[in-house]
């Protein structure tokens, strides 16, 4: 790859620089472009370097397109100017960054630079290497189609005006008979031409032409001569990436698969001398992908996905009128086919038999009858000989195997062959110069089974490619060698991941299952020496756990006969890769291995040197590795391991295959528009038929004015006479208009420009109140009451998320979307007990955020579970896992069952009534519910007295021990009564609880009762996207079933893993019984991590659900106060968020305006040169390291212990994994074993600190050459936006201050100095405020700051002496 630009190469001497700085960097406005200087100085200097990427993205960094060709465009600039915009356009979408906003200010200007790049690329005396430029920049506009500039330029060259290029008229009639609106639609475009003046009819006609042109050049150059056939192919490859963008989204397909079809697209590929030269691969690859687009199963008119029996039932069809043809037109030669099944003239080969009989006249004249296309114009070089003739018979009638049928074949276990496929090779060297023949994800899908489809080969391919990558970083490490005069084996170095083993032992090999031909499992022992390791990688051994995925592989030397699959060309080599999965670990006695071992409770014991797995090999791979050996031995010499949470990809592609296959859909209201069609806003409550009316908000709402406050523009009434000002909980009730009557004769038109009336009429809601319940007579008993005064938005948000439909939420930092959700769900679980709801989260530290707040809300603890293994970091006193709820249930039994016993002799009856869940049952029917009928009969009479209601009340003994008395004396008689009920919702609360917990008495197994738990007790279910891809099917199978699905960290997590917990219960006539789902997240922030960049920048498989609904024009409600930092940090990403606002208290809360102790500012950017000579550095790939920054970093936390600032506060990011471990090397060296200084609250990188905060922050940029993936401004956002009262960030001021993307921010920046002010001699907390002047001293380098944090540590140690 072609290195990339550095900070050097921005230097004035640059020719690229020194253009710039003269033509448009200088200059306040460039009006018009000289074209000496478009041809002359940037035209002819590129053309003679061949387009260097590297110059290239020189002139991009320096804003060429933004600042000199866009805007110095007119309608009559040179086509030079024209080539450069589109290659200057296609190096951005090469880059991942944003295109079309530089556009926008001139859309009829834009027009005409489309127009442009249109006619040019049909320009077939243009060099194929420009018209692969204009070719790039079409397909950019066409993956846009959510931008309105964009759309209204590409729909024409896709309606159904090309049609006009179909083979016939009798072709055309047969389509436009598909479906009823298509002849209104045909009719429409023709009455549209024919009123066109003569210029647009012009129009009109180039843009229903084009593509049909492009198409013709396409075969043409498919059977280009020797000459020219490399520039020939990347065109081709590049065109066909276009044709399956196309055909991918039904907006585009429409029309545009018809036409494909008419021209017989694959056969004329299949049969061209491009696709049949050997080094074509990405070619073939490209006709695969196509040809699975083109016969997608799915109506192209109507969009209605059609099923594997509708399928067949066409393909029948089909075959029928083949053989009715064949009778009727060839009875003499074709009668065998005319009569024989379908089953037999759907296979290629018998029909191509059949077909045998005809000459090259009667096979013309066949495909004539059936409707194929046998001429073809002149440009397309296409000859219409009997081999092409067969292949557009054989290619239609043939039986297509479905995308279910292919998924179901495909192999989720990694093997060499799948690892080091052909196409997964080509796609780890994607660089962006040649397109990739893997499906995208874009706006649209054409069916829910596309959607999984892509999303399945996708990931598959994710986690081959991470698993190859440290199967390969595990063999480099453990240095393998041959030893001489022999093939074996023998490892120098060491891996804490993997252990040289014996081969695998198998021990059972179970018969096959009904039906099937593979084993029902194989299992195998291995033994693993352990006796050499530390304790603490054996600990991690021993810690796998069941069904855990380990790797079994073959190291060879290379004198082997079998095929070496790395790319090494000398030492052993990775010859076979195999996959089981662990049963059991057994210690040397063969014992099942526990936790804490016997003689080892205070860390001493015998050092154990062996460990036995037991463990399932694949028993597919198993059968075929049977099938090629004797004995199936593979030479098996390592076993290696991967991280847990990187170890999941086995349990989450079955589900994903499954899901596949399957035919689940989504709820009606959800899925047009999770596909990406039908009306935005369809989905939200309002456009519902089912939405609520009337709502308790509960303690959403503070007070009166609150509610006021929080309801702009609407009308607010009192339901009943209340009070002014009356106090929470309301109930909020809207109150539908009255629909205005319609004008008789009204026209159905509406004149171009009209728009819809506007209603401002204000909304009117109802306002009732109530009085809640008396809680009871203990502590215990009060609900726990919100106290966040939440803004108008998070209302909005909080009142969107409980009604029925999809709601998404865009929570900018520290704008309390996480709060927001909590009183969602809060609100959910009071309003509808009979509902269930399931959170998800990306990451375990975001679930246990949302988690540990929810558990502070009035929920009863016993309706709330957490699965999964994060479940172990909650910072909360009650165990929420499966288990740990059982346990807690069975715990609460036996307190419960004392309280019986406890209300069993305050009222003197004698038994054993608390001696279970059932007898507790038996004595509250029998003997408590009567005392209550009894005494609530007495106290509800007229004339009874308070003093009687008191001396009545049965349970005086039982609640003798409340905190204080239960009646007051100067209770009134309705209080007294309202005591006495809260007493009774106290106790038939215990009786209630157990109740539920009965079945736990019943249920013996630990597995069954938390099964139980899960699908019948729990009503408030976490877990994280992960977990619910690994257990989908579980889960599913369990009978469990929810109502509403909310996801926060939605812009975190990937579409298939959005999708999927959707999808955890049975569908119900149908379709998933879901009805609500609410997305939170942030789409201005990080997205999903992909390791890969093929699938991450030209597959987008980064792209979230919430993304994408974004991007579709979904309604959002974003959230605009922050609370978190101070207004003068918050400048520094508000840029992002033009609506944001600050929340009262970052402006008048104390710690907000106070200065940080010993800094003159709360932030800085702190330029740090070279250190010892070195900037950054990469001592292994991507893992970037500036020791400067590191030793700086340490010092200003350093320096900030000194004064007094508590280690906790402070927080240490990075941009790189390897500068996080330099930091931390560098911490452990100088501060971890001082007690001056201590470990900071965590050192770790700005991805993995996303959604977290602390009040300082030390930011290190690490590059010192190039800006890197800092220029995904979404993680600068991310970067700037974690500190609450200090942020000190570290970089080289000349790589970032010019970077066109985060200009905004640096510009802030760059007004106070780049060194770090200290204000000497000031101790932490200080009285000194943000605005006050104070005299500070500017810190020269890290050495000087190194001295200084020296010179006060030995103050501070002489002072403590």
């Amino acid at each position: 790859m072609e290195a990339r630009p550095t900070v050097s190469d921005f230097q004035d001497d640059n020719r690229w620089v020194g253009l710039a700085k003269t033509q448009w960097l200088k200059q306040t406005k460039v009006s018009k472009a000289k074209q000496d200087v478009i041809k002359k100085d940037i035209w002819d200097p590129l053309e003679a370097e061949s387009f260097s990427l590297r110059s290239l993205l020189l002139l991009e960094n320096l804003n060429v397109l933004e600042k000199f060709l866009w805007p110095t465009y007119t309608e009559d600039a040179s086509n030079y100017h024209v080539l450069l915009i589109a290659t200057i356009v296609s190096i951005k979408q090469r880059e991942h960054l944003p295109i079309w906003d530089h556009f926008s200010d001139r859309p009829d200007d834009f027009s005409s630079l489309f127009h442009r790049i249109l006619s040019m690329s049909l320009d077939v005396s243009l060099p194929t290497l420009y018209r692969l430029s204009l070719l790039s920049f079409i397909i950019c506009g066409f993956q846009s189609l959510e931008n309105v500039l964009i759309r209204k330029e590409c729909a024409p060259l896709v309606s159904i005006s090309i049609w006009h290029n179909l083979s016939s008229e009798e072709a055309r009639g047969r389509a436009l008979e598909m479906a009823p609106f298509l002849r209104k639609a045909w009719r429409a475009a023709t009455k549209r031409y024919g009123a066109a003046d003569e210029s647009t009819k012009s129009k009109i006609k180039f843009e229903r032409s084009w593509l049909y042109t492009m198409l013709l050049d396409f075969m043409q150059k498919l059977n280009c001569p020797e000459k020219g056939r490399t520039e020939n192919s990347q065109y081709c490859e590049r065109f066909l990436e276009l044709l399956v963008d196309l055909d991918s989204q039904l907006p585009t397909r429409r029309y545009v698969n018809t036409l494909l079809k008419d021209l017989n697209i694959l056969p004329v590929m299949r049969l061209s001398q491009l696709y049949n030269v050997v080094e074509n691969a990405l070619i073939r690859d490209f006709y695969s992908l196509l040809k699975h687009f083109i016969n997608f199963a799915i109506d192209d008119y109507t969009g209605e996905p059609l099923s594997s029996q509708a399928m067949y039932e066409i393909h029948c069809q089909q075959l029928a009128q083949l053989q009715r043809t064949a009778i009727k037109y060839f009875k003499h030669k074709l009668t065998i086919l005319a009569l024989s099944n379908y089953g037999s003239i759907e296979q290629r080969t018998e029909l191509e038999s059949h077909l045998s009989t005809l000459d090259d006249s009667e096979l013309c004249d066949l495909c004539c009858r059936l409707g194929f296309r046998t001429n073809y114009p002149k440009q397309a070089s296409v000859a219409v000989d009997r081999q092409l003739n067969l292949e557009v018979l054989l290619s239609f009638f043939e039986r297509k195997q479905s995308f279910q049928e292919r998924v179901a074949q495909m192999s989720v276990i990694p093997t060499e062959e799948n690892l080091y496929e052909p196409a997964l090779l080509r796609n780890e060297m994607y660089d962006g110069s040649r397109p990739l023949a893997i499906p995208k994800l874009n706006l649209q899908y054409l069916s829910l089974g596309d959607f999984l489809w892509r999303s399945f080969l996708l990931y598959r391919s994710e986690s081959f490619f991470e698993i190859r990558k440290d199967m390969e970083a595990i063999i480099k490490r453990m240095q393998p060698r041959s030893s001489r005069g022999s093939s074996e084996v023998t490892f120098e170095g060491f891996s804490r991941m993997a252990i040289p083993i014996s081969n695998p032992a198998i021990i059972e090999v179970a018969p096959p299952n009904v039906g099937s031909t593979k084993p029902a499992f194989v299992r195998a022992e291995i033994s693993l020496e352990v006796g050499r390791l530390g304790d603490n990688v054996r600990k991690e051994w021993e810690s796998l756990r069941p069904d855990d995925v380990v790797f079994l592989l073959a190291v060879q030397s290379t004198n082997s006969t079998d095929l070496a699959l790395n790319t090494s060309t000398n030492g052993p080599r990775l010859i076979h890769i195999r996959t089981a999965e662990i049963v059991q670990i057994l210690d040397e006695n063969g014992r099942v291995l526990r936790d804490v071992q016997p003689g080892q409770e205070n860390g001493y014991g015998h050092r154990p040197r062996v460990r036995r797995l037991l463990v399932n090999l694949d028993a597919a791979t198993y059968k075929t590795d049977n099938g090629k050996s004797s004995n199936g031995d593979q030479g098996i010499n390592v076993i290696a391991r991967r991280k847990g949470r990187e170890n999941n990809f086995k349990a989450v592609l079955e589900t994903m295959q499954k899901l596949t296959i399957s035919d689940i859909a989504l709820p009606s209201w959800l899925q047009e528009i999770f596909l990406g069609y039908g009306d935005p806003t369809g989905a939200r409550y309002t456009e519902l038929s089912n939405r609520i009316k009337s709502i308790d908000f509960l303690d959403t709402f503070l007070d009166w004015q609150h509610l006021v406050q929080s309801l702009p523009g609407k009308i607010i009434e009192p339901l009943r006479k209340e009070p002014p000002g009356f106090l929470p909980p309301y109930v909020l009730e809207s109150v539908d208009r009255t629909p205005k009557a319609v004008t008789l004769n009204q026209s159905k038109k509406r004149r171009r420009g009209q728009a819809d009336p506007i209603h401002d009429e204000p909304d009117i809601i109802h306002v009732s109140t109530y009085k809640p319940p008396h809680p009871g007579p203990y502590p215990v008993d009060a609900p726990r009451l919100n106290s966040i005064r939440f803004t108008p938005a998070q209302i909005e948000a909080i009142s969107s998320g409980v009604q029925p439909g999809l709601t998404l939420i865009v929570g900018p930092p520290g704008t309390g979307k996480t709060d927001v959700a909590t009183q969602i769900i809060n609100n959910i679980y009071h309003n509808f007990p009979s509902e269930r709801t399931l959170l998800v989260a990306h990451s375990n530290q975001a679930l246990n955020q949302l988690f540990q707040k929810i558990v502070a809300l009035d929920i009863d603890e016993r309706h709330l579970l957490r699965l999964g293994h994060g479940e172990e970091e909650l910072e909360t006193e009650s165990d929420y896992s499966k288990y740990g709820r059982v346990e807690s249930f069975l715990e609460k039994r036996s307190h419960y069952l004392s309280e019986v016993d406890r209300l069993a002799a305050s009222i003197g009856v004698q038994g054993a009534h608390g001696n279970s869940c059932e007898t507790a049952g038996y004595f509250n029917t029998v003997y408590i519910q009567p005392v209550w009928t009894n005494f609530w009969d007495k106290a509800h009479s007229a004339d009874i007295s308070k003093e009687d209601i008191i001396k009545t009340f049965p349970f005086h003994s039982y609640f003798s021990n409340a905190p204080q008395a239960i009646f007051e004396l100067h209770a009134s008689r309705d209080e007294c009564l309202d005591i006495a009920s809260g007493c009774q919702r106290h106790i038939d609360k215990i009786f209630s609880e157990l109740e539920d917990i009965r079945p736990f008495e019943i249920l013996r197994q630990p597995r069954d009762r938390a099964n139980y738990l899960l699908i019948k007790e729990a009503r408030i279910i976490a877990m994280t996207s992960t977990h619910a891809a690994m257990r989908r099917q579980e889960i599913a199978n369990l009978g469990f079933h929810y109502d509403s699905v909310i996801m926060e960290e939605a812009a975190q997590i990937t579409e298939i893993e959005s999708f999927i917990p959707c999808a955890l219960q049975h569908t119900k006539a149908g379709e998933l019984p879901l009805k609500r789902v609410v997305l939170c997240g942030d789409h201005l922030q990080n997205s999903a991590i992909i390791q890969n960049l093929a699938f991450r920048q030209y597959a987008n498989f980064e792209q979230s659900l919430f993304l994408r609904l974004v991007r579709l024009g979904v309604p959002a409600i974003t959230l605009d106060r922050q609370g978190r930092a101070r207004p003068s940090i918050a400048e520094l990403f508000k840029w992002r968020y033009p609506e944001l606002g600050n929340l009262p208290a970052v402006e008048t809360e104390p710690e907000f305006k106070l200065a940080n102790a010993g800094f003159r500012y709360d932030y800085q950017f702190i330029d740090v040169p070279d250190y010892q000579g070195v900037g950054e550095r990469e001592p292994s790939p991507h893992f970037i390291q500036n020791l400067g920054e590191a030793e700086y970093a340490v010092a200003i936390y350093q320096y900030m212990r000194l004064l007094g600032y508590q280690a906790s506060k402070i927080s240490i990011l990075t941009t790189y994994a390897g500068q996080k471990a330099l930091i931390r090397d560098v911490l452990n060296h100088r501060c971890s074993e001082n007690p001056l200084f201590g470990m900071p609250r965590i050192v770790t990188t700005v991805d993995q600190y996303q959604g977290e905060q602390n009040d300082y922050i030390i930011l290190s940029l690490v590059r010192t050459r190039t800006v890197g993936y800092l220029r995904d401004v979404r993680r600068l956002t991310v970067a700037l936006s974690r500190a609450r009262l200090g942020l000190y960030i570290l970089g080289r001021r000349e790589v970032f201050q010019n970077c066109y993307e985060l200009k905004p921010a640096f510009d802030v920046l760059a007004h106070r100095p780049d060194k770090l002010m200290v204000v000497p001699g000031e101790m932490f907390p200080t009285t000194r405020t943000l605005d006050y002047d104070v005299p500070a001293t500017p810190m020269e380098g890290i050495e000087h700051l190194g001295q200084y944090v020296y010179e006060m540590t030995q103050a501070k140690v002489d002072f403590c002496s």
